[in-house]
């Protein structure tokens, strides 16, 4: 992977990169506690699918406007989302309020924020597909249909970290990815 540096409204950013330049694009977003490397066995089984990734590091937190002008930057109209955490909060802000630049949604452990009496986020309109890899968070998996608008998915891996999960993650991905 090879480092980037940014510069956005609130300052610069560095995100890692890998991947084909052509194609689709994920952006990860991890958790504000997460190690740096959470997302990079499923970064690389991406690259093997001939995704382009964009991993922000841990504990920063982009706001939209922010995350729009990093895709701006770095040349991509739109991408396919993935957040884990806190990481997933601002991958659901970002797919409810930017019409078009976000393609698909995944996230980890974290219903829409509506669920978690965050009335702020509206609803998103688009595939989305929810992993529960902590079984407490099934019920707040189930309650998130509502505020999504298109095909909603919930898988439940048996792992308990998504880096331990890295192929049934990026299966999950990669299936948001295609438009079929």
């Amino acid at each position: 992977m090879q480092q980037q540096t940014v510069s956005l409204p609130s300052g610069d950013l560095t995100v890692r990169l890998d991947g084909p330049d052509s194609g689709h694009a994920v952006l990860l977003l991890p958790a504000d506690d997460d190690g740096a490397d959470v997302f990079d066995d499923t970064a690389a089984r991406l690259t093997t699918s001939d995704l382009r990734t964009v991993t922000l590091e841990p504990g920063v937190s982009p706001n939209d406007t922010d995350l729009v002008a990093l895709l701006d930057a770095l040349g991509l109209p739109w991408v396919n989302l993935v957040g884990r955490g806190e990481g997933a909060d601002r991958a659901w802000s970002l797919a409810a309020r930017t019409f078009g630049r976000v393609s698909s949604l995944v996230v980890i452990d974290r219903g829409h924020p509506a669920v978690r009496d965050d009335s702020g986020c509206p609803a998103v309109e688009l595939r989305t597909t929810m992993v529960v890899v902590d079984p407490t968070f099934a019920e707040e998996a189930s309650a998130t249909s509502r505020y999504v608008y298109g095909d909603y998915r919930v898988v439940t891996l048996d792992s308990s970290t998504p880096d331990a999960a890295a192929a049934a993650l990026a299966t999950e991905i990669v299936m948001r990815t295609s438009a079929w």
